[in-house]
């Protein structure tokens, strides 16, 4: 059974050899471990309890190298209802033991027993059924969907109590189970997609081996397609796609359709007819026409999902934050593990990683943003899961705009029907101003002070405007070697509406390694002290400094202008 990727968790550098080994079945799997005690890990983290709370919502399977009850005490809070949890384990540090805690439902026994065997010892495992009959029968495999969950169970406990058992349909997994098989047993485990009313006597398993064509224009999809399965007595758990054509791919309806059904959703070409349309998507199928514009594709076993026509294409334009992992927001990481591609500046592709190997990553030059954002429409347009990654937050002189520049100058359908998401990152300006305390509490002005695209003319009629007006200010790209004087005239034409004495942050690197940040003042700053890496926050006429208990200052601009309001 393939399960999704899971993260190895560790505390310490005596499991990383363990760690290591069990990475080796799991391929993309990341090891994280914690900061400061590990070396070595693909990611770090900070808080081992934040952490795993944060994967198991992500539904991310979980083998944590450490004590159960650990485990157990840091997962309490957020364990949902049985039957919605993703795999959890536990493994001894040396791999002498592994125990299956969560997501019985979700394979995690058979996760064990896959770790078991590489570390050459047993799994702790506690299910009665499995034990007894070598299999989790209220689990069946990918492709498979179990009807009804609660007469499930009553099922298995008469199994465990000594009833007998038949099976009707094709169940290839189950020939190696010890169940007690019996001809003329009343208990039947039913193998097929025809729809059959529930009984605590049967066991009902649905292949996923239904596709379904439709069209955009039906009112009430979803509704429509389960009233045209009922009619053909086609159980609505069979149901494995949908299937659309091309055209309709940017279709709102055909979307949540999908979605509500709880099925993924293919394209193929144009057809004359729905019927038409059902078989180039299913060709071996046997074709039920129920409606004008629904048809229902049969097959005789699960259906590769993955060899229907195309998926619609996804481009995401994602910030990293300023560079920590632990500031990069939870969509922007679940966006990194689904993606096919990723395009961007090397360094920040870098940065976003690590990789499974069946990523592409492709690097450009920083200059290159059009290029960068054409080919990123390009791929997605093949139905491919892209990321375009910025680093900070991308709508912020960074690749969102690039991207929809490009989208906004093409005529291609195909670009205008992907699936575009802008995922929100933290700002070198915000992540710098809360190491200093709060400098950008009030109104504030975010420029950047390159001149690349755009005269500085302009820079300085707005620095001009934004000073005068008693604004807080950011500048990014303050200084490099080939602008090394426009920094200077910057902070002279700001010395024309601030005192000297106004406060500055300079942060450099911040979320990085090697990060500093020190507090001037404006009289005091001078362009030598800026790199091209360095962010500038300049207070307003209001912002304050004090003493902090380390011995530097904090920094803030209050919420209050002129006078404090008083209470």
């Amino acid at each position: 059974m393939a399960h999704p990727t899971p993260a190895i968790v560790i505390l310490g550098n005596g499991s990383l050899a363990t760690a290591r080994k069990i990475a080796q079945l799991y391929p993309g799997a990341l090891i994280h471990g914690l900061a400061e005690r590990v070396e070595g890990a693909d990611r770090v983290y900070h808080e081992f309890g934040a952490t795993l709370r944060e994967l198991y919502q992500q539904d991310t399977p979980i083998i944590a190298l450490c004590a159960a009850g650990i485990v157990i005490r840091t997962l309490a809070p957020v364990l949902l209802e049985k039957g919605a949890e993703p795999p959890v384990l536990a493994v001894a540090e040396d791999g002498s033991a592994v125990v299956p805690l969560l997501g019985g439902l979700g394979g995690v026994n058979v996760m064990a027993r896959e770790i078991a065997a590489s570390l050459d010892v047993a799994a702790a495992i506690t299910t009665s059924g499995e034990l007894r009959f070598g299999t989790c029968l209220l689990n069946p495999p990918s492709g498979y969907a179990l009807g009804d969950l609660e007469l499930g169970k009553r099922f298995v406990s008469d199994l465990l109590a000594g009833h007998r058992v038949r099976i009707e349909g094709a169940a290839p997994w189950l020939e190696q189970a010890q169940l007690p098989e019996d001809p003329q047993a009343q208990r039947l485990i039913h193998v097929g997609c025809a729809e059959r009313e529930s009984s605590a006597n049967e066991l009902l398993i649905y292949p996923r081996s239904v596709a379904v064509a439709v069209s955009a224009g039906v009112a009430d999809l979803p509704d429509t397609i389960r009233a045209a399965l009922q009619q053909a007595k086609v159980a609505v758990q069979a149901l494995a796609c949908l299937v659309a054509a091309d055209e309709q791919m940017a279709s709102p309806a055909l979307r949540e359709a999908a979605l509500e059904l709880g099925v993924p959703l293919r394209f193929v070409a144009a057809a004359e007819n729905i019927t038409d349309m059902a078989l180039s998507a299913v060709p071996e199928a046997t074709i039920m026409a129920t409606a004008h514009d629904v048809a229902i594709a049969v097959a005789e076993r699960p259906l590769d999902v993955t060899r229907i026509g195309r998926p619609r294409g996804r481009l995401a334009v994602i910030g990293l934050g300023p560079g920590a992992a632990e500031l990069m927001v939870p969509a922007v990481k679940a966006e990194l593990a689904r993606a096919t591609d990723v395009l961007g500046y090397e360094t920040y592709v870098r940065m976003a990683g690590p990789f499974r190997e069946d990523q592409v990553l492709h690097c450009t030059d920083n200059r290159e943003e059009m290029q960068r954002a054409r080919h990123a429409f390009e791929l997605a347009a093949q139905g491919r899961s892209v990321i375009v990654v910025s680093s900070g937050d991308p709508g912020v002189f960074a690749m969102a705009a690039a991207v929809l520049e490009a989208l906004h100058e093409s005529s291609d359908p195909a670009w205008h029907n992907v699936d575009l998401e802008i995922l929100p990152g933290v700002s070198a300006s915000l992540a710098t101003a809360a190491q200093a305390g709060a400098p950008l509490g009030h109104d504030f002005c975010v420029m950047s002070l390159s001149d690349n695209l755009k005269p500085w003319s302009i820079i300085e009629k707005r620095l001009d405007l934004a000073a005068e007006a008693d604004l807080a200010l950011a500048f990014y790209n303050p200084i490099s070697r080939s602008r090394p004087w426009q920094l200077g005239r910057a902070l002279e034409i700001v010395a024309q509406h601030r005192i000297p004495e106004t406060p500055v942050v300079l942060g450099r690197d911040i979320g990085r390694p090697g990060q500093t940040l020190r507090t001037t003042t404006l009289g005091a700053l001078t362009p030598d002290q800026v790199d091209m890496r360095t962010m500038v926050l300049i207070g307003s006429s209001t912002t304050c400094t004090f003493p902090r208990i380390d011995g530097r200052d904090w920094v803030y601009t209050p919420r209050w202008y002129g006078e404090k309001p008083v209470g």
